[in-house]
C-alpha cells in the first residue's frame, strides 16, 4: 500500500493495465489507463475464448432463471384460485431466493480465495439436481382459506428453491470469476450484466409464445433440468479456465490522489470519463453505509412498482404467464438500456421523459373515470421510465469490482423489500391500492439531487415555498370547491388540486427536490381525496379489492371488484323511499340468461320426475362465485342450493345487511364452501348436482384454471348424467366464447352453445350477459337453444386451453374490445 504521507504527485500505486489501452493526447498510455480518460478497453475487447465462454454461461443461466419462473408460479396457480396475488407473491419468492443467492455468492468470494470457490459452487449444483424435474410437491396438501400467501412461500421454497438459488448465485459469481482471468476486459464486468438481463428478456419473451405453445408445462419442467445439467457444465468449463488462467498483472505507474487505496480500487470503469478526477478516486473507495443505503433505495422502488404495476394489470385482464411477463420484461429491459457505459436512451432525454410520464399517471389517477386502456399505457410508461431513472442512477453508484458481489447483495436486498412491501405489507397496510401512486412519487427521489444532503440555500428557500403552497392548496381548493360549489370544468376538486401539482412539477424540472416534493403532494392528493383508487368503503385481500358505493341517483348499492361490477342492489326507488329489493339485479335479473337457466332446469326436471313430483323434482344447484349474493334469489322452496366462494371477505361483505340483503332475504342459512372451486367441487359427491354456474371472475381477469379441459371433466363428474353447467363469459378483453368452443370440443361427448343478451336496458336493474352452456347430450341443451340470443358456438382454430397450455393473446385479438 502507498504511504499516506506522500505527496499527491509522487503517488505510486499498482493497477491493472490493459492490453490495448490508447492513450488520449498529451496524456502517458500508462496515466490514461489509470484514469480512464483514454479508449477504455472494455469497449473494443477481442472475441476470445474466455470472453465467449462467460458471456454464454451468463447467458444461459438469466435464461435458464428466468424461464423457471412464469413455469412454476403457472403450475401452482390452479390450487391458489387463479389469483392475480399468485404472481405478486411469486415474485417476492424469487426476489428473496435472489437475494439468497448473492449472500451465498458474497459469502463465498469473502471466505475464500476466488480459485477454491468453484468446488462448493459445484457440489451445491449437485445437491439441486436431487430437486429436479420441477414439480408440486405431493405432501403439500390444499391452501388454508383466506390468505394463502405463507403456503405458497412454502410450495415455491420446497418444490424449486435451492436449484432457482443456485442459479442466482451465477451472475455475480461469474463476474468475479471472470474478473479473475486477467481478461483485459475483466476489469470492468458489469458488461457481463448486460447479457444476463438479455438472457432473461428472450426466456421471458419466450415462455408464453413459443415455449409453453410448444411443449407444455409438463414436458418445459424435464428440458428445463436437462439445459439445468449443460449450465453444470458450462460452470465447470468456466471454472477450469479460471484456475487455468494467469491471473491479472500489476504494473506500478503513477496515478495522482490515490493514496490509501488497492490497486483493484483503481482500475477505471466505463462510465468514468464523465466524472472529474476526484469523482473517479472516491467511487473507487470502499462502500459506506451511505451507499449501501443508496443501492437499497435504487432497488427498491423499481422492485415495489413491478410487482404493483403486474397486479393491476393481471387484476383486469387475466393471471396467466403472457400478461405476468410484460410488465417483468419491461423492467429487465431498463437494465439493457441504461445499465452500461452509453446509456441507450441518454440523461437529457430520460429525465423529462419520467416527468412527464409519473406526472401524467398521477394526474390520470386523480380522476374518477379513465379508460383502462389509456391508463394502463400512461402507467406502464410511468413504470418503464421509473425503472429507467433508478437503473441508470444505480449503474452511476456501482462499486470497483472488488465489491462487485456485495453491491449486488445490497441491490438484491432492495428488490426483496420491494417486492415484500407490493406483495404482503401493502394489502395490509391500505385498504385500497395506494401503494401505486405512492411509489410513483418515490420513484422522484431516484432522480439525481432529489435527496442531496447539503443543498444551497437558495434551493432551501424554494423547496420550502413549494411545500408551503402546495400544503396551503391542499387544504383550501376541497374547501372552497364546498363553500362554492365549483367543478373546475368538470374535472373535480381531486383532478384540480393535481393539474395545480402537475404545474408545480414542470415548473421545477431543474431542481429534483421540488420535483419531489410536487410528486409526493399529487400522490397525497390521490391517496386521501375521492378519486380512481379512493372511492366508497373498500375492503382488500389476497383476491383483490372490493369497493361498495352507491349509483349516482342513489337507489343502489353497488359492488365493484377491481374495475369490473359484480352485483348492485336496488336501496330506493325511484321516488327516494327505502326498499327491501329480493329481485336479483344487473347480470342477474329474471330474464337473464343465468336466471333463465335455473327456470330451464328447473322444468326439465319437473318434467322428468312427473306429476305430483315433491323433492325428485327440484334442481340441486352449484354456484361458483357469490359477489353480492343475488342468484340466492333465484332459489325456490325446496331447492338445494350450494355456493363455492374462495374468498371470505366476499362472504363477510354480502352477509353484511348494511350493504346488500340478498342472502338475510333468500337464504339467511345458505349452504357456503370456503375454497377455490376445483379443490372443493373435487371433494363433492359424484351426480350429485343438476345445473352448475360458473361466475367466478376476478375483476374482470379470467379464471384460467377454471375454464379448461380438466376443469370441464371434473364438473361434469360432479353433474348428473343431464346435468348442465352455464359459464359466465362476458369479458371486455378476451374472447372467451371462442376459448370455451376450442376447449369443449377437446373433452369427449360434451357440446355447447352460447346465449347472448341482447334486451337487458343497460341500468343497474338489468345488464346484458353472455353465458356458454355445456351439457353431455343435444337433448339437454333443446330447452336453451329456444332463448332469445342462443347460437352454436363460434368455429375457432384455437387450442383448447389445459391445465398444461392457455393462450391468453389469441383471445385479446380476436374479442372486438368497446370504446373506453
Amino acid at each position: 500500500m502507498v504511504d499516506s504521507a506522500m505527496r499527491d504527485e509522487d503517488a505510486v500505486v499498482l493497477v491493472q493495465l490493459p492490453e490495448r489501452a490508447e492513450a488520449a493526447p498529451g496524456i502517458p498510455r500508462d496515466e490514461a489507463a489509470a484514469s480512464g480518460r483514454g479508449n477504455v478497453p472494455a469497449r473494443r475487447q477481442p472475441a476470445t475464448p474466455t470472453y465467449a465462454i462467460f458471456t454464454a454461461t451468463t447467458f444461459l443461466s438469466a435464461a435458464l432463471l428466468f424461464w423457471v419462473q412464469p413455469m412454476f408460479a403457472k403450475m401452482v396457480l390452479p390450487k391458489l384460485g387463479g389469483s392475480p396475488s399468485v404472481w405478486a407473491v411469486a415474485l417476492l419468492f424469487f426476489q428473496a431466493a435472489l437475494l439468497a443467492g448473492y449472500c451465498y455468492a458474497d459469502l463465498l468470494i469473502r471466505a475464500m480465495p476466488v480459485r477454491w470457490t468453484g468446488f462448493v459452487h459445484l457440489a451445491l449444483y449437485a445437491l439441486a439436481l436431487g430437486f429436479l424435474p420441477i414439480a408440486l410437491p405431493a405432501d403439500m396438501g390444499d391452501p388454508p382459506v383466506g390468505d394463502p400467501s405463507a403456503w405458497q412461500l412454502g410450495v415455491f421454497t420446497l418444490a424449486v428453491g435451492l436449484p432457482f438459488m443456485s442459479v442466482a448465485a451465477n451472475a455475480p459469481l461469474l463476474q468475479a470469476w471472470f474478473a479473475a482471468t486477467g481478461h483485459p476486459a475483466g476489469r470492468d464486468p458489469y458488461f457481463l450484466y448486460a447479457a444476463s438481463n438479455l438472457g432473461s428478456l428472450l426466456a421471458l419473451l419466450a415462455y408464453p409464445f413459443v415455449l409453453e405453445p410448444t411443449w407444455g408445462l409438463s414436458a418445459l419442467s424435464n428440458i428445463w433440468a436437462a439445459l439445468f445439467l449443460a449450465l453444470t457444465a458450462a460452470l465447470a468449463l468456466c471454472f477450469a479456465v479460471l484456475v487455468w488462467s494467469p491471473g491479472p498483472a500489476p504494473v506500478a505507474i503513477r496515478a495522482p490522489g490515490s493514496e490509501g487505496l488497492a490497486p483493484e480500487d483503481l482500475a477505471p470503469t466505463v462510465f468514468e470519463p464523465l466524472r472529474t478526477e476526484a469523482e473517479r478516486i472516491a467511487a473507487r473507495r470502499p462502500p459506506r453505509a451511505s451507499d449501501r443505503l443508496t443501492w437499497v433505495g435504487l432497488s427498491f422502488v423499481p422492485a415495489a412498482l413491478l410487482t404493483a404495476v403486474t397486479t393491476h394489470i393481471s387484476t383486469d385482464v387475466a393471471s396467466a404467464p403472457l400478461i405476468w411477463v410484460v410488465p417483468l420484461a419491461l423492467y429487465l429491459s431498463t437494465f439493457v438500456v441504461v445499465f452500461r457505459e452509453r446509456a441507450w436512451v441518454p440523461d437529457w432525454v430520460l429525465l423529462p421523459l419520467h416527468m412527464l410520464a409519473a406526472g401524467c399517471a398521477l394526474l390520470l389517477m386523480s380522476l374518477d373515470r379513465t379508460g383502462w386502456a389509456l391508463s394502463s399505457a400512461v402507467g406502464a410508461a410511468a413504470f418503464v421510465a421509473s425503472g429507467l431513472v433508478a437503473h441508470r442512477a444505480l449503474y452511476a453508484a456501482r462499486p470497483a469490482p472488488r465489491f462487485l458481489t456485495e453491491f449486488y447483495l445490497w441491490m438484491s436486498l432492495g428488490g426483496v423489500l420491494g417486492g415484500l412491501f407490493s406483495a404482503l405489507l401493502a394489502p395490509q397496510l391500505f385498504s385500497e391500492v395506494f401503494e401505486y401512486p405512492l411509489l410513483l412519487a418515490l420513484s422522484f427521489a431516484c432522480r439525481p439531487g432529489a435527496l442531496a444532503a447539503e443543498p444551497t440555500a437558495r434551493d432551501r428557500v424554494a423547496s420550502g415555498f413549494t411545500l408551503a403552497f402546495g400544503v396551503v392548496m391542499f387544504f383550501w381548493l376541497p374547501w372552497a370547491a364546498g363553500k362554492q360549489d365549483l367543478n373546475f370544468q368538470g374535472l373535480g376538486v381531486t383532478g384540480a388540486l393535481a393539474a395545480v401539482y402537475a404545474l408545480l412539477l414542470l415548473a421545477s424540472w431543474r431542481h429534483a427536490n421540488r420535483q419531489l416534493i410536487a410528486a409526493v403532494l399529487m400522490a397525497l392528493a390521490v391517496m386521501l381525496l375521492p378519486s380512481s383508487v379512493h372511492k366508497g368503503s373498500a375492503t382488500r385481500s389476497y383476491f383483490g379489492v372490493y369497493r361498495v358505493t352507491q349509483s349516482e341517483d342513489g337507489q343502489f348499492n353497488v359492488l365493484t371488484h377491481g374495475t369490473t361490477l359484480h352485483g348492485a342492489q336496488r336501496i330506493r326507488d325511484a321516488q327516494g323511499d327505502a326498499v327491501a329489493a329480493v329481485q336479483p339485479a344487473t347480470y342477474y335479473y329474471p330474464g337473464s340468461p343465468m336466471a333463465q337457466s335455473v327456470s330451464i332446469v328447473r322444468t326439465m326436471l319437473a318434467a322428468k320426475a312427473g306429476a305430483g313430483a315433491t323433492t325428485a323434482g327440484k334442481p340441486r344447484v352449484g354456484v361458483v362465485g357469490l359477489g353480492a349474493g343475488s342468484l340466492a334469489c333465484l332459489a325456490a322452496g325446496g331447492e338445494t342450493w350450494r355456493i363455492f366462494e374462495i374468498d371470505p371477505i366476499i362472504v363477510d361483505i354480502a352477509r353484511d345487511g348494511g350493504h346488500f340483503t340478498y342472502l338475510a332475504n333468500c337464504q339467511p342459512s345458505a349452504d357456503i364452501v370456503l375454497g377455490d372451486a376445483r379443490l372443493t367441487l373435487a371433494r363433492q359427491p359424484e351426480h350429485s348436482l343438476d345445473l352448475l354456474i360458473l361466475d367466478a371472475f376476478t375483476s374482470d381477469a379470467v379464471p384460467v384454471h377454471l375454464m379448461t379441459a380438466e376443469a370441464l371433466r371434473l364438473y361434469f363428474k360432479v353433474l348428473a348424467d343431464d346435468g348442465v353447467v352455464v359459464l359466465h363469459v362476458s369479458n371486455r378483453y378476451l374472447d372467451l366464447e371462442r376459448v370455451l368452443a376450442a376447449t369443449i370440443a377437446g373433452v369427449p361427448d360434451l357440446k355447447g352453445i352460447v346465449v347472448s343478451d341482447d334486451t337487458a336496458d343497460g341500468s343497474y336493474d338489468q345488464i346484458a350477459s353472455t353465458v356458454v352452456v355445456v351439457a353431455r347430450s343435444d337433448a339437454a341443451l333443446d330447452s336453451f337453444r329456444a332463448l332469445p340470443g342462443a347460437a352454436n358456438l363460434p368455429a375457432t382454430t384455437q387450442r383448447a386451453w389445459t391445465d398444461d397450455y392457455s393462450d391468453i393473446l389469441t383471445p385479446i385479438l380476436s374479442k372486438r374490445r368497446p370504446a373506453d
